[in-house]
């Protein structure tokens, strides 16, 4: 029996400067800072949970966390030793693991504006992405080239009844393949 869908508790993204990104997502998006920055270290009894979770290399970061309109946590790391490195030009969307985060508003193009003048960079032209219904968006990235996605409705009501009314090119979907019994 599959279980009922639990809930996105938060996202965790690093910056190379947690108290400018504090600041950037509480003044851009409006987040509540709820704890922190504190001091992760590996040799620590109060995070001797960290060289598991980060690795032999693990020695120091701080850490804080913010909390978005609907609950959910955006969870900012900077690592001290060893040190964040310079970010990949280019939007990492071939490695597994999150590449994006993404928060709705329903005027995208004004995010765009507040996103740009705080410091962050427009990637795509905002577009409208189902002909004939409202829904548009942008990719985006904060002034670290995390990559922020904008989107103007709730992920349930684009993507919950496919294809949509007004689609001018039916969606290709994709059947899982099926497995023999005796494989």
């Amino acid at each position: 029996m599959r279980m009922p869908p639990l809930a996105l508790n938060h996202v965790g993204i690093t910056v190379p400067d947690i108290f400018a990104a504090i600041d950037w997502y509480a003044d851009v998006f409006g987040f509540s800072h709820i704890m922190g920055p504190r001091l992760l270290e590996a040799t620590s009894p109060a995070t001797h949970e960290t060289p598991s979770i980060f690795g032999r290399r693990f020695r120091r970061a701080y850490q804080a966390h913010l909390l978005t309109a609907n609950g959910v946590g955006l969870e900012l790391f900077q690592f001290i030793e060893p040190p964040v490195g310079d970010p990949d030009p280019e939007m990492t969307y071939w490695r597994p693991g999150p590449w994006h985060i993404c928060f709705t508003h329903p005027d995208v193009d004004a995010m765009v504006r507040r996103i740009v003048d705080a410091g962050g960079r427009q990637k795509i032209p905002v577009t409208a992405f189902v002909p004939g219904r409202p829904w548009r968006l942008v990719y985006c990235e904060d002034p670290w080239r995390n990559a922020i996605e904008i989107i103007s409705h709730s992920y349930a009501e684009i993507f919950s009844n496919w294809p949509q009314p007004g689609m001018t090119q039916p969606p290709v979907m994709i059947e899982r393949p099926r497995i023999s019994a005796r494989e």
